[in-house]
């Protein structure tokens, strides 16, 4: 069971990157959450959720509430909700999701770096739920104002 939870908290080994793992977790979110974009409307926000479950179940099962650096299903996580910010899967909004989330989550501010000092299975994934979250508030703002912004 916990070499299950591993496989799932490092996302089937994109974890084990040697340089910037995060970045990695969050580049494999971005290609399968291209996909979700064009599915029906609920299927992203279900696919949000199902992975957060999986990735608090993982992260508790693999004992890694102090957020080791392969654990990136919490990226997972984080990335799909930035893309809640896009209207469609367009290169260049895909491109901006996935920068805009990793700035947010690498720079941690107010209530990402709150979440993060958690060191539980919920804080590990709760920073990036919250980075994602000012994420897609970010690319819905940008989007507001400019509607062809990213095609």
């Amino acid at each position: 069971m916990r070499r299950l939870a591993w496989l799932v908290a490092s996302v089937g080994g994109a974890g084990l990157v040697p340089v910037s793992p995060g970045s990695a977790g969050s580049l494999v979110a971005v290609i399968a959450g291209a996909g979700l974009l064009r599915l029906p409307p609920w299927a992203l926000p279900l696919a949000i959720l199902g992975v957060t479950l999986l990735g608090l179940w993982a992260i508790g099962a693999a004992r890694a509430g102090d957020d080791p650096g392969w654990v990136v299903i919490d990226e997972v996580a984080g990335q799909w909700i930035a893309l809640l910010g896009l209207a469609s899967a367009s290169v260049a909004g895909l491109a901006a999701a996935f920068v805009v989330f990793r700035v947010i989550d690498i720079a941690k501010p107010g209530p990402v770096a709150w979440a993060d000092r958690q060191h539980t299975p919920a804080g590990v994934m709760g920073d990036d739920l919250i980075a994602g979250a000012l994420s897609a508030c970010v690319l819905w703002a940008v989007r507001s104002r400019w509607p062809d912004v990213f095609g």
